[in-house]
């Protein structure tokens, strides 16, 4: 095994967030490697969304540093996050429910692009934004389903629509905001394959509640609690650590500075 060192393509350094008095983010470090996948989770109320906000340029940090391949991106609005190659879903679907699935598609690719979605521009010759949103609902299991309404799709059929979406401009490191969130079992695992196949070779950051989910995608699980990452090591550290268990069971007190 060689020396090299994969160098960190995301790199949360001393990130704090407060609201006037109430801190939210208490000093949070953490590093992803290029294709490496991490799941956050922690306790309802932990910070997690507000960290997913702060990294995709939601929300500015009141001090500390967000770092894509070495470059300062805090305070960088999402347009321009995105546009050096950070994309993320959310935990509530956001698609065009009237709009068929491959225009939803269509969107995103003109998107990432630079194009505005525009009715009345000739899009049949746009080779290589057809090329890709084939390319998306054959990655998605979708091609059944390319002009159905998006509204019309099953729940587990929207979430994967905005899974394409999410990863129309081909980003190399990815968040997802619990993209099993509401699934069954079935669903659920149907999701995590899908989530393999996108994320191949990219840099992936999801929040997820589902353990079964957790344990069976990721390569290592960070542990946020109380605005504090207590915890980040691979998914047999983290099932075997004591003060992770205790978190979850509400006992855990965080000591504050």
């Amino acid at each position: 095994m060689s020396g090299t060192v994969n160098p960190a393509i995301l790199e949360l350094r001393n990130l704090h967030k407060q609201f006037g008095a109430t801190r939210i983010i208490k000093g949070a470090d953490l590093q992803l490697r290029q294709g490496e996948r991490l799941a956050l989770i922690g306790p309802n109320g932990a910070g997690k969304s507000t960290l997913f906000n702060l990294i995709s340029g939601g929300m500015a940090a009141s001090s500390g540093e967000i770092l894509l391949h070495g470059r300062e991106i805090g305070g960088m609005s999402p347009f321009q996050v995105s546009r050096l190659g950070l994309a993320r879903s959310f935990q509530i679907t956001s698609i065009f429910p009237r709009l068929g699935v491959a225009d939803n598609l269509r969107a995103a690719v003109l998107a990432a692009h630079g194009h505005r979605y525009t009715f009345w521009r000739r899009l049949s010759g746009m080779k290589e934004v057809n090329h890709r949103i084939q390319e998306l609902l054959q990655q998605c299991g979708l091609q059944a389903n390319s002009a159905t309404p998006a509204g019309d799709l099953s729940y587990a059929g929207q979430r994967a629509l905005e899974i394409g979406i999410t990863i129309a401009g081909d980003a190399d490191v990815i968040l997802l905001d619990e993209p099993t969130a509401g699934m069954n079992r079935e669903e659920a695992a149907a999701s995590t394959e899908l989530i393999q196949r996108v994320s191949a070779g990219k840099t992936l950051l999801l929040i997820e509640h589902d353990m079964d989910v957790v344990f069976g995608l990721v390569d290592r699980i960070a542990v946020l609690v109380d605005g504090r990452i207590i915890a980040c090591d691979t998914p047999a550290a983290i099932r075997a650590n004591g003060a992770v268990q205790a978190a979850y069971l509400g006992s855990l007190e965080v000591q504050q500075p």
